[in-house]
């Protein structure tokens, strides 16, 4: 998730709000962080946030905004599969938020779905409510089904490229493509099958994990596959003749090593900006969390009573401290410790999150590789202009 950050006299706001509208899925991913991983919290929630929470969600959206006057924020509607809330419900949403903010702000709003009910029938009201769509996919036929699969077992790879080709003949609503990782996948070939449905931007996705929960292929400490895929991606992508599509994760790296702060979390140290909405009004933090333990993410607040500032104030949003490793390494800046979940130990010593994360040998191999990309290319041209 992009993480955009405020700062105004002095206090930080929350400029994204990540609204689970829905909280169950038409799929059943073998590699999702919601309802494979550690915190089943979800089986207690209702299926479907209700309209009067969403009404709450809009006030105390807005009552933060005029605390904080950051001109505009993002709101993400998000699941679960934000799509089977229904296009009234989503209507609702929508027009609810944007009247409670009024003139203060403006309200950018994205969703991301995984494609199966979004159809030529329900883009005039996406496009009336200017909502921009990501979509999940994980590549080829044969690397998508892998993991996104239907309740039946069966693949939905089908489905989700014909509503990509739908949504390709509406640019204006085409936010992306999000891709998780899967080290069996040829990386160039991923790529390029995702440029096929000319996507404006790709975010590819580090399966989550962490140092008691490893990710695959993440097992030696000192390996570094995930390194090894992107920066095959990375060389095929700024090699080429022109840009073919927007890649978040190496323009954010290259935005910070030039000085710039980063607006995608798990790089830089920009403080996160970004909190999450559950269907019954739990305000939390990031649902990566979720692969951690079971209330990682928990504050114990709830829009029906509590404003944003208060979650503002709350443990699980200040930042980790980070390990000695990271703040001897060279390259801290740029990935700033990487996600908060990937950082997580279990048990003693070294229990929590002041660790590296559990990609940390990736992070410095990709970071390094684009670095060094970059200056061999910037060399010639400091010779021409000295």
């Amino acid at each position: 998730m992009r993480r955009p950050t405020d700062q105004v006299g002095g206090s930080r706001g929350f400029r994204q709000f990540i609204l689970k509208i829905h909280g169950r899925c038409d799929l059943a991913c073998d590699h999702c962080y919601v309802y494979t991983m550690a915190d089943q919290r979800w089986q207690l929630r209702p299926r479907m946030m209700s309209s009067n929470t969403m009404d709450q969600v809009a006030a105390r959206i807005a009552e933060h905004v005029r605390a904080h006057r950051p001109g505009s924020v993002e709101v993400v509607l998000h699941g679960g599969e934000p799509l089977l809330a229904g296009p009234q419900r989503l209507a609702h949403c929508v027009r609810g938020l944007r009247a409670a903010v009024g003139s203060d702000a403006e309200v950018q709003v994205r969703m991301q779905t995984n494609g199966l009910r979004l159809d030529a029938d329900l883009l005039p009201l996406l496009d009336e409510l200017r909502i921009q769509v990501g979509v999940s996919l994980d590549g080829d036929q044969a690397a998508h089904d892998r993991h996104r699969k239907r309740p039946d077992g069966t693949g939905s790879y089908s489905l989700v490229a014909n509503a990509l080709r739908t949504l390709g003949e509406h640019r204006e609503l085409f936010g992306g493509l999000l891709c998780t990782i899967d080290l069996r996948n040829d990386p160039v070939r991923t790529y390029e099958n995702l440029l096929e449905f000319a996507p404006p931007a790709v975010d590819f996705l580090l399966p989550n994990g962490n140092w008691s929960s490893p990710p695959p292929g993440r097992q030696r400490s000192a390996e570094t596959p995930y390194a090894d895929w992107l920066i095959a991606v990375f060389d095929r992508w700024y090699r080429a003749a022109e840009q073919e599509t927007h890649v978040r994760l190496f323009a954010e790296i290259l935005n910070v090593l030039f000085g710039g702060m980063s607006t995608v979390e798990g790089i830089g140290l920009s403080p996160t900006a970004m909190v999450v909405v559950e269907t019954d009004g739990a305000i939390e933090a990031s649902d990566m969390l979720t692969g951690v333990y079971e209330g990682a993410a928990e504050t114990g607040l709830n829009v029906a009573r509590d404003p944003f500032d208060a979650a503002l104030r709350h443990p699980v949003f200040q930042a980790a401290e980070p390990a000695r490793e990271c703040l001897e390494c060279s390259l801290h800046r740029v990935c700033g410790g990487g996600l908060h979940a990937h950082r997580y130990r279990a048990g003693s010593p070294g229990g929590g999150f002041a660790n590296p994360s559990v990609y940390c040998a990736d992070l410095f191999r990709l970071i390094s590789h684009i670095r060094d990309s970059v200056a061999r290319d910037l060399i010639p041209l400091q010779r021409n202009f000295s």
